[in-house]
């Protein structure tokens, strides 16, 4: 008779291997509900109208670019400077790079290189920048600048600058259902109009930018107050007796 050890194996619950598998699934999905949670910022319904672009300077910028404004002035061959018309042209166009202007852009006096009429386009540059600078435009604030007009026969002169264009929004989105606005927001037109209007009736486009460049101040009242002050004298303009407020009573 032979003796054997006798060996065990455990016997395993189906029901406990069901529980197991069902702790883990159960694990896996909590851990990806918490990292949906950690993604997801807050629900649709929740937002307020802080977040929103409520504001119709920001919903409905105006755009301000510049653009290119250019004066041709014919020159022919044999030409001797300017005729009156062309220096009244050149007047009005510099006036209107004036009023376009920021304080940051030049006038470009473009002159033909190489052509027929060469030598009468120099004469005419030359008058040009003269009579800008007659007009207050400084020598700094004027630039000459030539062009390669070879085989041209009469090619103009060209006066430019960069002047500002104001472009106003497109409106016209009437979509939303303002009889239902759960949330409180403004239309989405509103203000869209005046932006366009403005931008259409604005004289100079570059004051939507910034303001412009102050001039400088006269010294002359400033320093006569100043000198009164320092001699222990009164600083007050003489008025004469027909500008005296009359007290009397008479």
């Amino acid at each position: 008779m032979t003796t054997g050890t006798l060996k065990c194996r455990p016997v395993r619950d189906p029901r406990h291997a069901n529980t197991v598998a069902l702790s883990a699934r159960l694990a896996v999905a909590a851990t990806l509900a918490l990292a949906l949670a950690g993604c997801k910022t807050i629900e649709e319904g929740t937002r307020v109208a802080g977040w929103e672009l409520t504001d119709p300077l920001q919903r409905h910028p105006i755009l301000v670019s510049q653009q290119p404004e250019t004066l041709n002035i014919a020159v022919p061959r044999g030409a001797n400077g300017l005729s009156p018309s062309q220096r009244a042209d050149v007047l009005g166009f510099s006036h209107q790079a004036r009023a376009s202007d920021a304080g940051n852009s030049r006038l470009v006096i473009a002159a033909p290189s190489g052509s027929s009429n060469e030598t009468a386009a120099i004469t005419a540059v030359h008058e040009i920048g003269a009579l800008l600078k007659e007009n207050g435009y400084t020598e700094s604030e004027i630039n000459i600048e030539p062009f390669y007009a070879a085989g041209a026969s009469s090619p103009p002169v060209k006066l430019s600058f960069l002047r500002y264009v104001a472009e106003g929004p497109e409106c016209g989105n009437f979509q939303t259902n303002l009889a239902r606005n759960p949330r409180n927001l403004p239309a989405p037109d509103l203000g869209c109009a005046t932006q366009k209007n403005l931008a259409a009736m604005v004289v100079n486009p570059a004051d939507l930018l910034g303001p412009r460049n102050m001039d400088a101040r006269p010294s002359e009242r400033r320093s006569v107050t100043w000198d009164k002050y320092i001699k222990g004298e009164a600083s007050g303009a003489q008025k004469s007796q027909d500008e005296r407020v009359d007290t009397s009573g008479q």
